[in-house]
């Protein structure tokens, strides 16, 4: 008969060796979870998009940047406005931007400054079908978001009636071109703005602080479905 010392060591050791895999005080830590896709939206304009005198935080892209933030989205805005930019020139300056910056999706907000200087709508159209054409050439997954606008800002600062037939010429090219592009449209981005004192800087033109809360607002009401919808190759 085995002494009862050895019977117990036995004993242990059987037990030891029935011990459940992974209880080992000393087992690796699980791996964290990958961080998410950071994707980039390319807001691509002129002073209303660069948020013309104002400091950079209040300008529309930086405002949807904070929605997107409160949202727990996985987008960073990149602000490519330049303040006086026609279409002629954004199609010039767009190479160096998608250069730098691959969009996943393509804010484009140009025109305001062909209607100040009477460039005719045909051209502004054909400049912004060649900018949409361009980023798609470069990155075809990219996705396009087309803002409307309107011209002038405030008829009465420009003869009123004298520009009657031009403005809604301007007014009517930038649906059309975003259904023939099958882009997202925001209809008017100075919609709740446009008009009111209190909402502009003194040049009529310009939204202020308060104003450029109501554009990012209506920006945002077209652009948050497209970035939760996002698929890649869509």
């Amino acid at each position: 008969m085995l002494p009862l010392r050895l019977f117990l060591a036995g004993l242990l050791l059987a037990l030891l060796g029935c011990q459940p895999a992974g209880t080992d005080a000393q087992q690796a830590p699980a791996s964290p979870p990958p961080p998410p896709v950071m994707r980039n939206i390319v807001f691509f304009g002129n002073s209303l998009t660069a948020g013309y005198g104002l400091p950079p935080q209040q300008s529309f892209p930086s405002l949807i940047q904070q929605k997107i933030d409160s949202a727990g989205l996985s987008w960073q805005c990149i602000n490519a406005g330049v303040s006086g930019e026609t279409t002629a020139g954004g199609l010039q300056r767009l190479p160096t931007v998608l250069a730098k910056r691959r969009p996943d999706v393509f804010v484009l907000e140009l025109g305001a400054n062909d209607g100040l200087r009477g460039i005719p709508v045909r051209e502004t159209s054909q400049n912004l079908q060649r900018i949409i054409d361009a980023v798609r050439k470069q990155y075809p997954e990219a996705q396009i978001v087309l803002v409307g606008l309107e011209f002038p800002f405030d008829l009465s600062a420009f003869g009123g009636h004298r520009y009657a037939r031009y403005a809604d010429e301007f007014k009517a090219q930038f649906r059309p071109l975003a259904e023939k592009n099958h882009a997202a449209f925001v209809p008017f981005l100075l919609q709740g703005v446009l008009g009111r004192p209190e909402l502009n800087l003194q040049d009529r033109a310009h939204p202020n602080a308060a104003g450029y809360r109501i554009v990012a607002d209506n920006v945002w009401q077209v652009l948050e479905p497209v970035l939760r919808n996002y698929v890649v190759g869509k």
